[in-house]
């Protein structure tokens, strides 16, 4: 049922796409004198489409919900929608029950371009099509087999469902009127309710539904059309609209800020990249999903706070009565052509409360994700974008979006575990045999803004608004069976470090032990990359109780947002990894309470961090911590002196090879 409303807001994305036209013709023709004979013609043609948006949906959910997209499918809506709304206009349906016109029910005036129709049009045409598309006839029949057969067969239902119409329509009008004059007799509550639902609801792709209700005429509020139609009380009407300009334009790109400010310095430049793309979306189109989705799934909390934000927002515009309208999406481009629309009121106070807006986001995100310690992008430990990255072999005939594809291909198994290649507006959204078997880190080299598994078949990939490029590269893969891979084996342990070149020859750094416990030779630790010495040379202790002392003098260089992890530099150059327990990364940092903080010089025997060890040992991980020195040269050895409590190592730079 998730995956079908999803394909249901996907496939609403179609005709949305057309509505920019109208805002353009709309926006073009209102900014230019309404004595010329120009301005008027391009606002009829503008009116031209949003007039007809019931009919548009009807198309675009036959197209996009159909299991192949054919003009057939297309066809079927077309017809799916004529026949309701002719067999149930009011004169119809006063011949129908033999009444007079003036008795029929005021519900069937609101039949013919009724966005609900237009939907429920669109769903049923596309099962029509997926059912007897390929349906063979008798010999005699034959010429209406086929395509040929589902707009017979809509016209046949269509009439059934106009008889059950008929007489459940008038309820189901009246309850969708009931809820929407509810919400608007919340006035400036109600628009903040509605911006806050519609951001909680993008991840299932329901805010579509949403958004029926109060930009289109189903229960006859449709602000998106009156607004662009110079319709209803100034001030009110766009109402549902105004308030995501600030949002849009200026709230997202102060939060991206927020992330990229809060993301470990090892990550900064991929952030910035990743931050950039996205406020740079936002801010002039409106797109909000490559941002959005950034940190989603990853920092949930961060995401409810944005809902809020945007709640705030809506509210507060709809409250000043200060309106502005939009056709795609809240962007710059929209609020231009929307900003000499007659009935907008005071769009130019939607630039100072963007501006407040985005005061509200950056300091809200920031403090958020410092005191939640909330895993933004660039703020992941590096340990788990560790998986290993293959060449994917390209020709000089590939355009970017044929490069990207072919990554992403690799990176999601290629052909054999594919079961579906879909998209929306800024989204791959992808059907696997086993999502189990990708490699992230594959996937993320093409480019893309993140990646959300969301669950053993299901996968979306964030690209932005060249989506549909990618898509259609990767189902060209797809269809030719291109073989194209890339494993790995995932790892959760940091990244070895190369060996760098302030490493001073010559002088000796003396290690002492970071706990009470037993000395444990690090080729004896259950984790198979600290054992093998994939990370460097070092050695461990398991403790007998919780107190964590720096091993080293140094300077703290990093800390990990788990908490888990920190790194220590020392003044010949040797950068010194502690980490607090196996696989303890996915505790999330409640064990330890850290004393020490990034920038801070230690001595050896200064208190590090206070561990619960119960804690790890009741989430069955294992307490051993571990002192790896990453970057030490390959002419380096260590050797061991213990005394008493301390284990004492000279780790001395010599130029002998072995040990």
């Amino acid at each position: 049922m998730k995956t079908y409303l999803q394909r249901m807001g996907r496939s609403l994305q179609l005709p949305v796409a057309v509505l920019p036209a109208a805002a353009l013709l709309e926006g073009i023709g209102h900014w230019l004198p309404q004595s010329w004979g120009l301005s008027q013609f391009l606002q009829v043609g503008g009116t031209a489409i949003l007039s007809q948006l019931a009919l548009l949906f009807a198309v675009g959910l036959s197209i996009g919900m159909a299991k192949v997209k054919d003009g057939a499918a297309a066809m079927a809506g077309v017809v799916v929608y004529i026949v309701p709304t002719y067999v149930l206009a009011p004169n119809q349906v006063a011949l129908l029950k033999g009444i007079k016109v003036g008795e029929v029910d005021p519900a069937f005036n609101a039949i013919a371009g009724n966005v609900f129709i237009g939907i429920v049009a669109g769903l049923i045409a596309a099962a029509l099509f997926d059912r007897f598309h390929e349906t063979k006839l008798p010999m005699a029949l034959s010429f209406f087999s086929g395509k040929r057969l589902v707009p017979i067969m809509a016209t046949l239902v269509m009439l059934l469902v106009s008889v059950i119409l008929l007489f459940i329509w008038p309820v189901l009008y009246g309850a969708l009127i009931t809820f929407g004059k509810f919400i608007v007799n919340l006035g400036w509550v109600g628009a903040g309710l509605f911006g806050f639902f519609n951001r909680l609801l993008i991840p299932t792709g329901l805010h579509q539904a949403l958004n029926q209700v109060f930009e289109f005429n189903i229960a006859g509020i449709n602000d998106i059309g009156n607004f662009w139609a110079n319709k209803g009380t100034k001030g009110v009407t766009g109402m549902y609209l105004a308030g995501y300009f600030p949002v849009m334009m200026f709230g997202l790109p102060a939060g991206a800020l927020a992330i990229y400010k809060n993301a470990l310095p090892e990550h900064k430049k991929t952030t910035a990249g990743l931050m950039l793309a996205g406020a740079f979306a936002s801010f002039f189109t409106g797109v909000t999903e490559p941002l959005e989705f950034s940190f989603m799934f990853v920092a949930w909390p961060l995401y409810v706070i944005h809902a809020i934000f945007t709640g705030l927002s809506m509210a507060f515009a709809a409250f000043m009565h200060w309106t502005a309208g939009f056709t795609f999406s809240a962007g710059l481009v929209d609020y231009i052509l929307s900003f000499h629309m007659p009935i907008a009121n005071k769009p130019y106070m939607l630039l100072v409360q963007g501006l407040v807006m985005a005061v509200i986001y950056y300091f809200g995100f920031d403090f958020a994700i410092k005191k939640f310690n909330l895993m933004t992008p660039g703020r992941e430990p590096i340990e788990e974008d560790s998986v290993p990255v293959e060449e994917v072999s390209t020709s000089n005939t590939d355009d970017k979006y044929m490069v990207m594809a072919k990554k992403v291909y690799a990176g999601i198994g290629g052909h054999d575990n594919i079961s579906v290649i879909d998209n929306c507006t800024t989204r791959l959204r992808l059907q696997l045999k086993d999502t189990g078997k990708i490699n992230k880190s594959q996937i993320m080299s093409a480019g893309v803004a993140g990646v959300n598994v969301l669950d053993k078949v299901n996968i979306h990939i964030v690209v932005g608004t060249e989506v549909q490029f990618v898509a259609d590269a990767l189902k060209k893969l797809y269809d030719e069976n291109v073989s194209i891979t890339a494993t790995a084996v995932p790892s959760d342990q940091p990244k070895k470090a190369e060996p760098v070149s302030d490493v001073k020859s010559g002088e000796t750094d003396t290690f002492y032990s970071i706990a009470n416990g037993l000395v444990e030779d690090i080729e004896k630790v259950s984790d198979p990359t600290f054992a093998q010495k994939m990370l460097g040379d070092g050695y461990a202790v398991v403790p007998t109780d919780g107190e964590i002392t720096a091993p080293v003098d140094g300077t703290i260089s990093t800390i990990f947002p788990t908490k888990h992890a920190l790194g220590i530099k020392t003044a010949s150059g040797l950068e010194v990894l502690v980490h607090m327990g196996i696989d303890t990364v996915q505790l999330k940092g409640e064990p330890f309470d850290l004393k020490v903080k990034e920038g801070q010089e230690v001595k050896h025997g200064d208190q590090l961090a206070q561990v619960d060890l119960n804690k790890i040992t009741q989430a069955g991980k294992k307490t051993d911590m571990m002192v790896i020195i990453t970057n030490m040269p390959s002419v380096a050895y260590m050797k061991y002196n213990v005394l008493d409590r301390d284990v004492k190592l000279d780790v001395e730079v010599v130029k002998a090879t072995t040990k």
